[in-house]
């Protein structure tokens, strides 16, 4: 692409002011994609961990339901009929629920994301669980998400030092046993995990109502073949998902049931659009500064292609310079909203790649409309 005479480079790097002004519009650009990318992954991410976490092959859930947090309940009784089926291995409730967590050394509330499982359950492959969970059997004690954000007191440190850690869960004392680790959501900002007979304690809710159920093929069983059959046999608010449509469930809503999805995307656009209209400025008044010139290379047998050429080369020169920068200072912000915020907000290579590509064809699609001024540099103008 680039000739002997590197006219592109030479033209953009004439006034270093114009180029460094590009070069920081460029990369604010990228930033703003960078980010906006980055949190609306982190927001699929936590929102999603736990669908994830959750060791099962099929997820019986009401119809009525939008997403985890906001789960509608249905009979425990048809969750218990499927163990009909010879496939089906295991069958086991979930019961989900938020309420108010009163900060033991503060006394302020803050709400919190409450799970209950059966005691002998081995459901989520979480760290922590597996190790503390029968230190919840008896009644009001709880596990403790070490990752949650800071407002719900430094429990884990108080009881690392031997004390014991109490806390008002809608204003009923629970003890901390044990802790595992999961992390703040956009949903949730903290989150607790005890057996069934404590969730029903806090939530004064009969055990006969589950948020979702669990189901557990035999080996050997066809996946769609068993979840056919129990299509067949549940009633009409209720429904059966695959893991896959299970975590999906939940991404759909958050992509594009709320507005937070909605934001996150006019951003990324909006950043591509700022890209573009500062690259235009820069490469339009180059060609309108240097129109003499390029009706004078017109004059000497140079082509429209030629000089289309040179104005697309410092499209993707202007596009390789503000990319850089804008990487190196999107990781910065990275690590900085992930201490920060305690969302999982990192670095990726596809995400690298497609700002890449993303800004390479913002600076391209602003040469293209820059190239327009090009067929008003008629050599008739200057002889």
């Amino acid at each position: 692409m680039f000739g002997k005479i590197p006219l592109a480079w030479l033209q953009l790097s004439f006034q270093k002011t114009r180029l460094l002004t590009a070069i920081a519009g460029i990369t604010f650009a990228a930033v703003l994609m960078f980010m906006q990318f980055g949190f609306q992954e982190a927001l699929f991410s936590t929102t999603t961990t736990i669908h994830k976490s959750i060791r099962g092959d099929l997820f019986l859930i009401s119809t009525q339901s939008e997403n985890l947090f906001s789960s509608r309940q249905f009979s425990r009784r048809i969750l218990y009929q499927t163990l009909n089926n010879q496939n089906i291995g295991s069958a086991s409730p979930i019961y989900i629920g938020i309420l108010p967590w009163k900060n033991p050394w503060t006394n302020k509330e803050r709400a919190i994301f409450i799970m209950g499982f059966e005691p002998n359950s081995t459901l989520l492959e979480i760290k922590g669980i597996k190790e503390n969970f029968g230190n919840v059997t008896t009644e009001d004690t709880v596990l403790f998400d070490t990752l949650s954000r800071p407002e719900f007191g430094d429990v884990e440190a108080n009881f690392k030092k031997g004390e014991r850690v109490r806390a008002e869960v809608n204003k009923r004392k629970v003890e901390v046993r044990g802790f595992f680790e999961l992390g703040a959501s956009f949903a949730a900002d903290g989150n607790l995990i005890t057996t069934d007979l404590n969730f029903q304690r806090l939530f004064n809710r009969k055990l006969g109502q589950i948020d979702f159920g669990v189901l557990s093929l035999v080996d050997g069983a066809n996946l769609e073949v068993v979840k056919a059959e129990i299509e067949k046999t549940l009633p009409k608010d209720v429904r059966v998902l695959t893991k896959d449509e299970f975590v999906q469930f939940e991404r759909a809503y958050w992509e594009g049931a709320t507005a937070i999805g909605f934001v996150f995307n006019f951003g990324a656009i909006l950043g591509l659009v700022v890209g573009v209209i500062i690259t235009y400025q820069v490469l339009y008044t180059d060609v309108v500064n240097h129109l003499p010139e390029y009706a004078t290379l017109k004059a000497m047998g140079y082509t429209n292609g030629y000089l289309t050429r040179v104005v697309l080369e410092e499209s993707i020169i202007l596009s390789l310079l503000g990319f850089v920068p804008a990487l190196i200072t999107a990781l910065a912000l990275y690590a900085l909203a992930s201490a920060g915020s305690g969302l999982p907000i990192e670095m990726t290579a596809g995400r690298g790649i497609l700002v890449f590509v993303l800004t390479v064809v913002m600076c391209f699609v602003s040469g293209l409309l820059a190239m327009r001024k090009l067929k008003q540099a008629d050599p008739a103008d200057i002889f």
